[in-house]
């Protein structure tokens, strides 16, 4: 597994700056188009028409590396793969909350080495690329380093998460209130932001019970870059499906002792409506 190329940094960049002009202009559209998907989560024209994009540069500019999207399905190989999440955050994009955001990672090996989230309508993008840390740049500003939290004790930690529902059915409800009960304080900033935060320094703790890969590439190696960790809730490769936990390691390892029990819940086919399923 090697380094990106700044030539890849760079074509992630505008991958990113593409996907903030589509995602914009359809934003708080009167006739944004959205469908449901099989598993019950919605999907509008802005992500389709976004990953539609990516996919179209990558083929011209990258011919020989797989892609693979939320929306357009792909594997990822034993060599080079980029991975696109056009819009993470979907529901509040429907809403029109502005909390959400493109996910373009590239894979090597099967590991993020290049990740890039892009959250325009907060002015917000942080990228990092394996081994040159990672970055955050707010409109009208120039770039800064980040760095995740010193904070030692569970007890004088911020924790998040995305919906606490998903935990009975996903994971342990009662490991998650047990991490809860012991941290300082509790919110739910949800999806890619809550682990951006963790990157920045200024949220100690993410943990969510079900991601797809897609949902945890990009925002991977800007924790892991910005010197923190992130994998699933049993400490083993995040893109597996099985959760996501991003913290300083001395954090990260008090909140796995707790997390890291069998699920407790019902089985991933009998989820409530409306909830997420488990990804493939």
């Amino acid at each position: 597994m090697d380094a990106p190329h700044p030539d890849d940094v760079r074509l992630a960049l505008r991958l990113a700056d593409t996907a903030d002009a589509l995602t914009l202009r359809r934003f708080r559209a009167g006739d944004l188009r959205c469908r449901s998907k099989p598993d019950r989560t919605p999907v509008t024209d802005a992500d389709t028409a976004v990953e539609a994009a990516v996919r179209r540069t990558l083929r011209a500019e990258r011919p020989a590396d797989a892609i693979a999207g939320e929306e357009g399905g792909g594997t990822v190989t034993g060599g080079r793969t980029w991975m696109v999440d056009p819009i993470d955050g979907t529901k509040n994009y429907l809403r029109g909350l502005p909390v959400w955001a493109t996910l373009i990672a590239l894979l090597d090996a099967g590991r993020p080495v290049l990740g890039v989230v892009s959250a325009p309508a907060l002015r917000s993008r942080w990228w990092a690329a394996r081994g040159a840390g990672a970055l955050l740049r707010r409109a009208g500003a120039a770039p800064v380093p980040l760095r995740v939290s010193g904070v030692g004790r569970l007890a004088d930690a911020y924790l998040s998460t995305t919906r606490t529902s998903t935990w009975h059915t996903f994971h342990s409800r009662p490991a998650y209130l047990a991490l809860a009960d012991a941290c300082w304080e509790e919110r739910a900033f949800g999806d890619f932001l809550q682990h951006c935060l963790v990157a920045e320094g200024v949220l100690d703790i993410a943990a969510e019970p079900v991601v797809a890969p897609w949902d945890v590439a990009a925002v991977r190696i800007v924790v892991e870059e910005a010197g923190g960790r992130c994998t699933d809730l049993r400490g083993g490769d995040p893109l597996r499906g099985t959760g996501a936990l991003s913290a300083n390691r001395e954090l990260h390892r008090q909140a796995l002792a707790i997390l890291d029990r069998p699920p407790t819940g019902p089985a991933p086919d009998d989820h409530p409506p409306g909830e997420e399923t488990p990804p493939p």
